[in-house]
């Protein structure tokens, strides 16, 4: 007996999360249609101008957002920013600093200090009983 792989395909969303873009800023092509493992995998070596310019300037989902801005997605939230923005908008909060953005970054650094400094601890304590 042979078993057949079928073609392992996924929503739009799905590629678009996958490829870092907001899915309602894509070609109506793209998002009404279904992606396959490989056309995603073609779309990541070689991205088309469309793909090349939505990473460029936006707009971005919140995920690329927070992480252009130095912060987590609900601190995206407490500042108020819930649309997407471009890279033109990202740049601007970044230059403007408002009080807010500076307030999460703090609490961003804090959280990674916290987390880098128990990494350290179980380390330490994986040496320790080995």
């Amino acid at each position: 007996m042979t078993s057949h792989q079928s073609t392992q395909t996924m929503k739009p969303a799905t590629a678009a999360k996958k490829l870092g873009v907001y899915l309602e800023a894509t070609p109506a092509e793209f998002r009404e249609g279904v992606v396959s493992r490989a056309e995603l995998n073609a779309l990541q070596a070689d991205p088309p101008p469309w793909l090349r310019d939505l990473r460029n300037n936006g707009p971005h989902p919140r995920p690329v957002v927070a992480a252009k801005l130095g912060v987590s997605i609900a601190g995206l939230a407490r500042g108020g920013v819930t649309e997407p923005l471009t890279t033109e908008q990202i740049e601007a909060l970044k230059r403007e600093r408002p009080e807010w953005l500076e307030r999460e970054r703090a609490t961003q650094a804090e959280v990674r200090k916290e987390a880098a400094r128990i990494k350290q601890r179980n380390a330490e304590r994986a040496a320790r009983d080995a």
